[in-house]
C-alpha cells in the first residue's frame, strides 16, 4: 500500500469517528440499554422507591458542584411535583409521570460541558405562547433559580 492509499484510510477513519457518537454519548446509551434491563428485571414489582434509591445513588456518585446542585434539583422536584417517579434515564436522574419522563438533570461533567442542565421533554405542559424554553443551563442555584425551576416543575405536571 503507497502512502496516498494510507493517508486516505486514515483520513476516512478519522472523518467517521467524527461523524458518530462521541465516547460520553456511547457510555450514556449503555447507561439507558442497563437501566431498561433492570426495569425489565423489576417488572411489576417495581416501586417508586427503586426509582429513588437508584437516583440518590447516582447523585451520591456525582462530584461537586453537580452533586449539589442534582441534590437541590431532586428536593425541589419532589416538594413541587410528588407525583412524579424518580428514575434514571441515560445514567442522570429524571423524574417520569405514567413511564414517560417529564424533566431531567444532566450533569456539566458528563458530557465535559461548562454547564449542567435541566430540561423538559415535550410531555411538561410548558406551553406558553408559541416559543418557550425547555431546558436551561445551570453553573449554580440561587433561591430564585429554585423559586423558578419549582414554579416550572409543577406547570409541567398541570
Amino acid at each position: 500500500m503507497n502512502q496516498a492509499q494510507k493517508s486516505t484510510k486514515a483520513t476516512t477513519a478519522k472523518s467517521r469517528a467524527s461523524v458518530g457518537f462521541s465516547e460520553e454519548e456511547r457510555a450514556a446509551m449503555k447507561e439507558h440499554a442497563q437501566e431498561l434491563k433492570t426495569a425489565a428485571r423489576r417488572g411489576s414489582r417495581a416501586t417508586k422507591a427503586d426509582g429513588e434509591a437508584d437516583v440518590v445513588a447516582k447523585i451520591a456518585e456525582m462530584a461537586e458542584p453537580d452533586r449539589i446542585m442534582a441534590e437541590r434539583i431532586h428536593a425541589i422536584v419532589k416538594a413541587n411535583a410528588p407525583a412524579l417517579t424518580p428514575k434514571l434515564w441515560y445514567g442522570m436522574p429524571a423524574y417520569a409521570m405514567g413511564g414517560k419522563v417529564v424533566c431531567f438533570f444532566q450533569t456539566a461533567e458528563k458530557f465535559k460541558s461548562r454547564y449542567a442542565t435541566f430540561g423538559f421533554n415535550d410531555i411538561a405542559t410548558l406551553d406558553e405562547g408559541t416559543m418557550w424554553p425547555t431546558a436551561f443551563a445551570l453553573t449554580k442555584l440561587t433561591a430564585a433559580d429554585e423559586e423558578r425551576l419549582g414554579a416550572l416543575v409543577q406547570k409541567a405536571v398541570s
